[in-house]
């Protein structure tokens, strides 16, 4: 069975050989260079042979054209940390242009995929991760400056985010010229610790109902991420999505009932530190022996809630690549 057949014969809950599985990472400072990154890319699918590949550009990339600036500084994460954001007074929201994709880090990311569609042609499927508007909208702002225009300026957000959400848009056409098989659609603000439900149905949900619903119909392999310890899945139940993933610390204990909300396939059953960082790979095989017992082999896809660690232990990660070739 190869990757395709595999993949799509879960999303659809019918059985397969094996378990698929995908883990992804940051690669930084090769994030900056499109044939860098590419090259990355393809060294650790070479290495571990996963089902699907993540591309994973810099958290930054999709609005580094408005005016941020970042620096790579050692974090285990593999993230940059900010060092000048763009939003500094609600009215500043009303000064966003519109970006043209070809241009800057968008345009480095196209060329990156190009790249990725000649390396892995129609063998490998890959998907590009794509942040929300609310998300964009925080690397400019900040959460605290997001957060009170939000609640005290929603006119002057609510024009920013139609900007950040047409510049999406035009990136999502552009993307349509590469051999993306879908996206990873990653929201960050849906949160019980950060948002109501209301707030985010009103600031959140409209913008992504926008986005998703412009995604080609031949993209077959769509995820989406939800980021935080508490997250709105609810919200999301209904959302145009294949697979989904999160990064709540009780998602991997919780995967059947997950499955009861979803329609498609749900990507986890480790952890990202407790198994991948900390962890060995005895530890590994036993969590994933427990998971395929919890839920069995259907609509599953083993994996993690974010992108494992770039300091991970390889023999870890070459455990969980093993791992499913051992179970039923």
């Amino acid at each position: 069975m190869n990757r395709h057949e595999r993949l799509t014969r879960t999303l659809a809950g019918e059985p397969v050989d094996r378990l698929p599985v995908a883990l992804w990472r940051h690669f930084p400072g090769d994030d900056q260079r499109a044939a860098d990154l590419a090259r990355g890319i393809v060294m650790f699918q070479q290495q571990y042979d996963w089902d699907f590949v993540v591309v994973l550009p810099s958290a930054n990339y999709s609005v580094t054209g408005y005016g941020l600036q970042d620096e790579w500084t050692g974090r285990p994460s593999g993230r940059r940390i900010i060092k000048k954001r763009v939003i500094q007074r609600s009215l500043d929201w009303t000064n966003l242009r519109i970006l043209e994709p070809a241009r800057g880090d968008t345009g480095k990311q196209i060329e990156c995929l190009q790249l990725l569609g000649d390396a892995f042609g129609e063998d490998t499927p890959f998907i590009q991760v794509i942040y929300s508007p609310l998300t964009q909208a925080a690397r400019l702002a900040g959460n605290r400056q997001l957060f009170r225009n939000l609640r005290t300026q929603p006119d002057r957000l609510r024009s920013g985010l139609n900007v950040l959400t047409d510049s999406t848009l035009r990136f999502v056409e552009a993307l349509r010229r590469t051999r993306v098989a879908g996206i990873v659609y990653v929201v960050e603000q849906a949160n019980y610790t950060l948002l109501s439900e209301a707030e985010y149905q009103t600031f959140g949900t409209p913008f992504d109902r926008k986005i998703l619903e412009a995604l080609p119909d031949k993209w077959w392999l769509n995820m989406l991420h939800l980021a935080g310890d508490a997250p709105m899945l609810r919200l999301f139940s209904d959302y145009p999505l294949q697979i989904i993933n999160a990064e709540d610390r009780h998602f991997h204990q919780e995967l059947d009932k997950l499955m009861g909300m979803f329609r498609g396939a749900v990507c986890g059953g480790l952890h990202d530190q407790w198994h991948l960082h900390r962890g060995t790979p005895a530890g590994i095989r036993d969590a994933v022996r427990q998971t395929v017992k919890q839920v069995g082999n259907r609509r599953l896809i083993l994996g993690v809630g974010r992108a494992v660690p770039v300091t991970t232990p390889l023999s870890n990660l070459q455990a969980v690549r093993d791992s499913v070739n051992s179970v039923v």
